[in-house]
């Protein structure tokens, strides 16, 4: 694929600007999202969210208003019990466009992170079925290494900042769980990794668009007056084909949602 090779070619030579690789990004995403026009999963939060989402977590907050889905993780910094994830009760196969509006709500000094599960399943082994909703109460507490143990997903964090660690750089990043290889997060990570975007300013709205096509991984992101476009390659990796949608806060976090929205490609 073209934007593979011109991404191996930047890392090889150093010679590749991330102008250009935004831009050969953002034509890759487009011709993809051409192929993404069969809605399959959408919520525009006018009912309880309790209809379409599962919630993993005991002390969070959730609610519902015009059209808004607004999700409050709880206020304890480094306390396991105050993660939030919600799943989608519906799952997925296959290549997806996940698409919603976003928009960061706390200003929570510590440096925490939103992210995107996408198409999460279980690793199979003992009470971590493949369907993860067979074992919704080991996730009543959602700690991290609950999901990267023990969980075969895609994982996108975005929206990183705090001013807790002022040497820490905002960052979006993915990654691949592998939990047959035992080793908690080592080796999961995608590349590219992206620093200081300069993304995701407290109440601001932003319109997120993901692309899952085989091992490529797309991220657009409208807002603020920009555009961006982020590519991960998961290539090294085992594909993952099936599963549901997760969207995670790890505490102290608050974040809104609006227009929740899954597509897969035409018949």
């Amino acid at each position: 694929m073209k934007v593979k090779f011109l991404l191996l070619c930047g890392l090889l030579m150093g010679c590749f600007s991330l102008k250009a690789q935004n831009k050969e990004y953002q034509k890759a995403f487009e011709r993809l999202e051409k192929q993404f026009t069969r809605r399959t999963f959408y919520d525009d939060f006018q009912t309880h969210w309790l209809n379409k989402w599962h919630m993993d977590g005991r002390t969070a907050k959730v609610e519902v208003k015009d059209g808004t889905l607004k999700v409050c993780a709880g206020n304890r910094a480094y306390v396991d019990e105050d993660h939030v994830v919600l799943w989608t009760r519906k799952e997925f196969e296959g290549d997806l466009k996940i698409e919603y509006d976003f928009t960061r709500c706390d200003s929570s000094k510590y440096y925490f992170v939103n992210i995107l599960y996408i198409q999460a399943q279980g690793s199979g082994e003992g009470p971590y079925k493949r369907d993860i909703f067979e074992w919704n109460e080991l996730r009543d507490v959602p700690a991290m290494d609950v999901y990267f143990n023990h969980m075969e997903t895609y994982h996108i964090s975005y929206a990183v900042t705090g001013t807790e660690k002022p040497n820490e750089k905002e960052y979006i990043r993915a990654r691949r769980y592998m939990p047959q290889n035992k080793k908690g997060l080592k080796g999961t990570d995608l590349r590219p990794e992206y620093f200081e975007t300069g993304l995701f300013k407290i109440g601001v709205p932003y319109h997120l668009t993901f692309i899952k096509s085989g091992t490529d991984i797309y991220m657009n992101v409208k807002g603020d007056g920009r555009e961006e476009t982020f590519y991960f390659d998961a290539s090294n990796f085992p594909k993952i084909t099936k599963g549901r949608i997760g969207l995670r806060q790890m505490f102290t976090r608050t974040s809104s949602y609006q227009n929740f929205q899954v597509f897969q490609r035409n018949k």
